[in-house]
């Protein structure tokens, strides 16, 4: 009994030296992402650093980008776009995902209900400007490549601030 355990004791500490290294160099990164509404940016940040920055298109003062802390929701890859029942969207039509005339291209992240997203947009002109009703838009590619590093962490943190 003895002999098994002085046999067991070196493998038990290289199991247990093991596991604490791969805690220490293999921790995940943490991403969370915030928004300056008055600079039209948004910041990627992991671990604390900014490791990207994205323009964007903002809300219109009759049609704010809502502020405050949110988690990113589902991702829809070439999402349809279904006008919501607001007044200003009451002539419009619903869109194909890939349609031209559908204002979320290539993909859209939800961050809070009913209405708001991180999507790709038919107007890539409008980013650095308010010009859209609430949401955040971003050129297509760049949304798609947002879309695709939140997807590796699940949920993020986004904080949207004036």
């Amino acid at each position: 009994m003895i002999r098994t355990l002085l046999l067991a004791l070196p493998i038990f500490a290289l199991i247990a030296s093991s596991a604490l290294v791969l805690k220490v160099h293999g921790r995940a990164e943490t991403l969370s992402l915030r928004v300056d509404l008055s600079d039209r940016e948004l910041h990627v940040i992991e671990d604390g650093d900014v490791v990207r920055t994205y323009g964007v298109a903002v809300g219109t003062r009759k049609h704010p980008t809502p502020t405050g802390s949110f988690w990113t929701g589902d991702i829809q890859w070439n999402p349809r776009w279904v006008p919501p029942p607001s007044e200003w969207a009451r002539k419009l039509r619903a869109r194909a995902g890939g349609d031209p005339r559908n204002p979320m291209q290539g993909v859209k992240i939800y961050f809070k209900p009913p209405y708001y997203y991180i999507h790709g947009t038919n107007s890539p002109g409008s980013i650095g400007s308010a010009a859209s009703h609430g949401c955040l838009r971003m050129r297509t590619k760049d949304a798609k490549a947002l879309a695709r590093r939140i997807s590796k962490h699940g949920s993020v943190l986004l904080v949207i601030e004036r």
